[in-house]
């Protein structure tokens, strides 16, 4: 037992080790808050991140073999992102804390519900000053099951792409070590990403038809991990990358 809790504690200070060299080398280049903010000009309200955990209530995503659904795992990622943010300084907005959708109370079929859920996360996005989002997802491929890893979507607000870069860069050497994925540009059929002004990128954490990765994802460390990572991505997004030590590569 001691064994696994200090094995557990080590990998959690060396994720940590990583975000805080991230984030020291942006605050070397003065700009650790500003770092998202593309379009800032002088006098401007810092930026917000919108985390948004897709799906939720009755609307459960994909869903694994095991039985777990996307939704939850999209927000235990969620929430670790938001406390990792905080600690770096960034103001932060979530669209749902909780197991619900965000559907208006008028909306009472599950058509109904999902409709009104998406439009309310978009109007939250963009009734937030200086919006950033990043929404949490979960893939999934049952006909090739062999399928894993981590891929971003972007949108096509300035500063989406090159953010999505930095995000998939973290997410290659340390996730996909089998193969490197590329970013995408998000389909059009993606009511939030493409009904909001503010930047946006989708992080597509696994796929719950892999068996092997649904073990890892619903796993607290691998969560924290991936947090930890999306938050470095966007930390040092537009600035040098810091050195990446070779313990941290995924196994």
């Amino acid at each position: 037992m001691f064994l696994v809790i200090q094995k557990r504690s080590i990998v959690i200070f060396l994720f940590l080790l990583v975000f805080f060299g991230a984030y020291a080398a942006i605050l070397w280049s003065g700009s650790a808050l500003t770092v998202f903010n593309h379009q800032a000009e002088a006098g401007e309200s810092p930026v917000v991140v919108v985390i948004d955990p897709g799906h939720g209530g009755a609307d459960g995503g994909a869903v694994a073999a095991d039985g777990t659904t996307e939704a939850q795992i999209n927000l235990s990622v969620s929430l670790k992102l938001r406390e990792v943010l905080r600690l770096a300084g960034i103001d932060v907005v979530m669209t749902r804390e909780e197991d619900i959708s965000v559907h208006s109370p008028e909306a009472t079929t599950l058509r109904e519900q999902k409709i009104s859920d998406i439009h309310n996360r978009a109007a939250l996005v963009s009734d937030t000053p200086n919006a950033l989002l990043i929404s949490i997802h979960q893939n999934s491929l049952p006909q090739v099951k062999s399928v894993h890893g981590a891929q971003v979507f972007y949108n096509t607000a300035e500063g989406s792409e090159p953010l999505a870069r930095a995000l998939q860069e973290d997410l290659n050497t340390y996730i996909n070590t089998h193969r490197a994925k590329e970013i995408k540009k998000i389909d059009t059929s993606i009511y939030l990403m493409n009904h909001i002004d503010a930047p946006g990128i989708l992080v597509e954490c696994g796929f719950l038809s892999n068996e092997a990765e649904t073990a890892q994802l619903r796993q607290e460390d691998y969560q924290l991990k991936l947090a930890l990572l999306i938050a470095g991505g966007c930390l040092r997004c537009q600035t040098a990358e810091p050195p990446a030590p070779e313990s941290l590569t995924a196994q």
